[in-house]
């Protein structure tokens, strides 16, 4: 990653439906050079697609919640098992494998505190597996849009 490459996943972050001809006009390059930048970000898995963010509250999804999950016995099959079903849940937005005391964590968007309650008590805890759930409602949630590379000498060089 260069100042270049760096500045153009800026723009793509900001608005991934810019042109190419509005891309390479802000950052003052060949449309050529530009595109092919683009293409390179793209084949090696820096830019992984282009995502559409939705207002949960208007598509009747107003309630979120970060489920902690807890599995017996923590093997690579349980884990993997899991993480398949959670995964095709609809009311999923992400989901988390983590280390420590959770093994899950996940991210939820569902219509009220009834529909909640119903995921946790009718799709969680129906699991032999789990042994543990722990919900904490979201409030309010913020997600940074526009993500930087790290820098590998503490500031001035892309990795």
């Amino acid at each position: 990653m260069d100042e270049l490459d760096t500045a153009l996943l800026t723009l793509l972050q900001e608005d991934a439906k810019q042109t190419n001809k509005e891309l390479a006009r802000r950052l003052h390059i060949a449309q050529s050079t530009c595109l092919e930048r683009v293409r390179d970000l793209s084949r090696r898995g820096i830019v992984r697609g282009h995502h559409v963010d939705v207002d949960l509250k208007k598509i009747g999804r107003p309630v979120q919640a970060m489920v902690a999950v807890r599995l017996r016995p923590p093997d690579r099959a349980v884990i993997e098992s899991f993480r398949a079903f959670v995964t095709g849940l609809p009311e999923v937005l992400s989901v988390f494998v983590m280390s420590g005391s959770d093994d899950f964590l996940l991210h939820i968007a569902v219509a009220d505190n009834d529909e909640l309650s119903g995921f946790v008590l009718d799709k969680l805890t129906q699991r032999k597996e789990i042994v543990d759930v722990r919900t904490s409602v979201i409030f309010d949630h913020f997600r940074r849009t526009v993500v930087t590379p790290g820098f590998s000498d503490g500031g001035s060089t892309p990795r």
